[in-house]
């Protein structure tokens, strides 16, 4: 259910067509892409802030993306789908690598469908690439997960993707979005070691909230 890579993917509908939009999310778009090898499951989340909707696919590898069966899938659409993505906006797709995985004590079994997911993107020069994991690894997310609510974080390196130059994704599994409100990441953004990188130029992340929106869908083969 849980892969090495993802494939992480924004699009926005037109209001008057939502729902035929997310039928055919669900039951064409998705299903065609979990028929694929190497394709371990794929969940959808809505933005908490406007009409976008976020896919995240787990997958074993992203070479998965350049096999002869996600081929067919990509460059053989239907007449439907094909309508979809021409209507829809706000594109963004980030093919991304995992680096480290932090849980949390009283995760549970399955922070991986957490209700609630927080994504932050960095785009951190390659001279700083170690400063910044060590920072984020080893000062602030120890803090963020003494929170009740922040249930695990997954971070990953940017390999492909548009339309943002980011370099860094770190997914957070949230069980309620008050998390962003706790004394936890009040101090985990007030230490000095966070204070010292942020004084630094290219210290600007675009940060995300979605809801879980729908069940998780699983693939046909296990990553």
């Amino acid at each position: 259910m849980q892969g090495s890579a993802i494939l992480f993917s924004e699009m926005t509908p037109d209001p008057a067509w939502e729902g035929e939009f997310n039928t055919w999310y669900d039951t064409e778009h998705i299903p065609l892409r979990m028929a694929v090898p190497g394709f371990a499951s794929s969940q959808r989340y809505k933005s908490v802030n406007d009409a976008s909707y976020l896919a995240v696919y787990e997958l074993a590898a992203l070479d998965v993306l350049k096999s002869p069966a996600y081929g067919v899938v990509k460059n053989q659409p239907s007449a439907l789908t094909r309508r979809m993505l021409d209507g829809v906006s706000g594109f963004t797709r980030y093919l991304c690598n995992q680096t480290s995985e932090q849980r949390a004590a009283h995760a549970g079994d399955d922070p991986l469908n957490a209700p609630y997911l927080y994504a932050v993107f960095f785009n951190v020069p390659p001279e700083r690439h170690q400063a910044f994991d060590e920072w984020y690894e080893q000062d602030h997310l120890p803090i963020l997960l003494q929170c009740k609510d922040w249930l695990m974080c997954r971070r990953f390196k940017v390999a492909d993707g548009a339309p943002g130059n980011w370099t860094h994704l770190a997914l957070h599994y949230l069980r309620d979005p008050a998390a962003l409100d706790s004394p936890e990441r009040a101090r985990a953004r007030t230490t000095p070691w966070r204070d010292k990188l942020a004084a630094e130029p290219w210290f600007k992340g675009q940060y995300l909230m979605f809801s879980r929106h729908m069940p998780r869908q699983r693939g046909a083969t296990p990553a």
